[in-house]
């Protein structure tokens, strides 16, 4: 029971690391950035979120443990960092060779249908099939990262020192 409360609270910091890094990503697309560039940037910033909250939020150190803040800073941005490469492959993987955009136009009918797409469109953020590939790819990563994430976190980011 304890370690599904941890991961609950671990997904309610995932949440605001999505918001961070996924707001930098779609920001830095419709700037005309490089989606890798974008990815990366994104991340690189909500790894230091992802650890602000981790370390008083979801891995608290117990009474009388000491940890070494730089030492635990450290291991989050290289335990986040495998996860950000496995991102960015993916990302490739799905827009380069699944071609995920060939499969974005239900997708695009369905939020023109539902006054989506020409709203986004007057406030000056054109979608079309490739963009919405490049957030659909960044969605499915979600779904693998996170758990992954979770774990590298619970035993080895966070282990307790023997």
């Amino acid at each position: 029971m304890k370690n599904f409360r941890q991961f609950l609270k671990f997904c309610l910091v995932g949440v605001s690391n999505v918001v961070v890094c996924e707001g930098i990503y779609v920001i830095l697309l419709f700037c005309g950035v490089h989606y890798l560039a974008a990815n990366i940037l994104g991340n690189l910033i909500s790894i230091l979120n992802a650890y602000l909250w981790s370390n008083r939020f979801v891995f608290k150190a117990e009474e009388g443990e000491k940890r070494v803040w730089w030492k635990v800073l450290a291991k989050t941005y290289l335990s986040y960092g495998f996860s950000m490469a496995l991102s960015a492959g993916l990302l490739v993987f799905w827009l380069e060779i699944v071609k995920l955009s060939r499969y974005m136009s239900p997708v695009l009918e369905l939020l023109t249908a539902a006054g989506v797409l020409p709203w986004l469109t007057n406030l000056g953020l054109a979608i079309d099939a490739s963009r919405m590939a490049e957030l659909a790819a960044e969605a499915i990563n979600l779904v693998i990262t996170i758990p992954i994430n979770f774990c590298v976190n619970k035993f080895w980011t966070y282990r307790k020192q023997k």
